[in-house]
C-alpha cells in the first residue's frame, strides 16, 4: 500500500494544502515556514490508531485543538486531513476527518466528519444516526475503534505503521542523564539501543552487516561494527577503527562521532520498518560529500522495500543529486495567510532552470529563502 496523496485544511501553518506523493518527497523552506508540522499531520493520524493511542490523545499531545488549528482561519474553524491510499490490489481509498470544537459546556474537540471511501463507495459517512443519538460518539474516530474498522483495517495498518526518527546523538550516547519517561516512539532514539537489543539475533546481525557496508564508504577506516553486552548486561553498540592501532581501536557508542551515530541509527530505521519513514533534516553533523549520496542511499533501500520517503532538509547537498524529480519536491513559502504550498513541477520558471543545466538545489532554494532585512543583528 501507498499514500497517494495528502490535503490539508487549517492544519498549523496550512490555510489549505493539497499534495500528490510518490515514492519520495522533499519538503524544503524557511525557518518556520512548517515542514516539521507537514510531517506532524501523518504522526497525528498514526498517534490516534496506534495502539494506546486515540483522537483526543493525539489532540491532547499537541495542547488542544486550538493549538493545530491555524491562525488564520478565522471565519472556517474546521481542521481537515484528507488522505488517499491504493493498495497493493489497486483498489482506491479516501479518508476525510473533520475536526471542530463545542460552542459550548467542556468545549470538547468532535469529528464534524469522518468519511471512507473504497472505489468511491462509502464504507463510513458521520456523522450517523448513532452519533445523533449519543454526541459523545464524535469524541472518537471509526478508524481507532476495532469494533467499527474491520473494513477498512488495512488502512489503519498502514497508518499505525508510519515511524518518525530524528535521532540526537547525545540522548543515545548518555541516555541516563535524561531524566524523565521516554518519550512514545522514541523519535529521538533514547532507547535506541533498547530496540537494537530487543530485536531477534539473526535479524539484528543482518541489519548492522549492511550498515557496515554503507558506513566503510562514508568512513573507510570503521570496521566490524556489532551488538555487543557490557559487564553488567547494558547494551552497546562497538566498532573498530584500523588506523588507531595496527590491530585497530574499539570504540563503542560513546565515542562515535554525532555524524556518524546519526547515520546509523538513520539507517538502522530504513532497514528496519514497513511503512512511511518521516525523517527530519538527515543531512545533520554529515559531510557534504556523504549527504550528496543520501537521495541515491534512500532510493536504492527503500525501492527494495517498498517504502514511501518523506524528508525535510537545508540542504544544497541533498538536493544537488540530478535523480531527484520536480515532482518530489514540496516547496513551502510562508504568506499573510498561511503557507503556500506547491510542487517544484508546477513551477515553468524552475522547470525552465533545470533545463537549463541547474540542479534541483539551485534552480529551488533562492524561491525559499528568507527574508532577511537590513540591520536585524541586534548589535548593529
Amino acid at each position: 500500500m501507498r499514500l497517494k496523496s495528502i490535503s490539508l485544511g487549517n492544519w498549523k501553518n496550512f490555510r489549505s494544502l493539497q499534495c500528490e506523493l510518490n515514492n519520495r518527497l522533499f519538503i524544503v523552506g524557511a525557518n518556520a515556514s512548517g515542514k516539521s508540522n507537514f510531517l506532524d499531520a501523518l504522526r497525528f493520524m498514526r498517534d490516534i490508531v496506534k495502539h494506546g493511542g486515540g483522537l483526543q490523545n493525539a489532540i491532547s499531545q499537541r495542547g488542544g485543538i486550538s493549538k493545530i488549528r491555524c491562525l488564520s482561519a478565522r471565519k472556517d474553524p474546521l481542521i481537515t486531513i484528507e488522505l488517499e491510499f491504493v493498495d497493493d490490489d489497486n483498489t482506491e481509498w479516501k479518508y476525510t476527518l473533520s475536526l471542530t470544537q463545542e460552542t459550548r459546556g467542556n468545549r470538547s474537540s468532535i469529528i464534524n466528519k469522518e468519511i471512507m471511501l473504497k472505489n468511491g463507495q462509502v464504507c463510513i459517512s458521520r456523522p450517523d444516526k448513532m452519533d445523533e443519538d449519543d454526541k459523545d460518539r464524535l469524541t472518537q474516530t471509526y478508524i481507532e475503534q476495532i469494533t467499527m474498522n474491520k473494513e477498512f483495517r488495512n488502512i489503519v495498518d498502514f497508518l499505525a505503521s508510519i515511524q518518525y526518527m530524528h535521532l540526537v546523538p547525545q540522548l543515545l550516547k548518555f541516555p541516563e542523564a535524561f531524566s524523565g519517561p521516554d518519550l512514545p516512539e522514541d523519535p529521538f532514539g533514547k532507547g535506541f539501543l533498547r530496540t537494537v537489543a530487543k530485536t531477534p539475533k539473526d535479524t539484528r546481525n543482518s541489519r548492522l552487516s549492511k550498515i557496515q557496508k554503507v558506513l566503510q564508504k562514508a568512513v573507510p577506516q570503521l570496521k566490524d561494527l556489532k551488538y555487543i553486552d557490557d559487564d553488567i548486561g547494558q547494551p552497546h553498540l562497538e566498532v573498530t577503527y584500523e588506523h588507531w592501532r595496527p590491530n585497530g581501536g574499539k570504540q563503542t557508542e560513546t565515542q562515535l562521532s554525532d555524524g556518524t551515530l546519526r547515520l546509523i541509527g538513520l539507517l538502522w530505521s530504513l532497514f528496519a520498518g514497513k511503512g512511511i519513514l518521516l525523517l527530519e533534516e538527515p543531512e545533520l553533523s554529515l559531510h557534504a560529500a556523504i549527504v550528496e549520496q543520501l537521495p541515491e542511499l534512500f532510493y536504492s533501500i527503500l525501492r527494495s522495500k517498498k517504502r514511501q520517503l518523506i524528508i525535510t532538509t537545508h540542504s544544497a547537498e541533498l538536493l544537488s543529486h540530478k535523480g531527484i524529480s520536480l515532482s518530489e519536491i514540496l516547496m513551502l513559502q510562508p504568506e499573510s495567510e498561511g503557507t503556500k504550498a506547491i510542487l517544484a513541477k508546477d513551477r515553468k520558471d524552475i522547470a525552465s532552470l533545470l533545463e537549463g543545466g541547474l540542479t534541483p538545489a539551485e534552480a529551488i532554494f533562492p524561491f525559499t529563502r528568507p527574508e532577511i532585512r537590513e540591520g536585524w543583528l541586534p548589535f548593529e
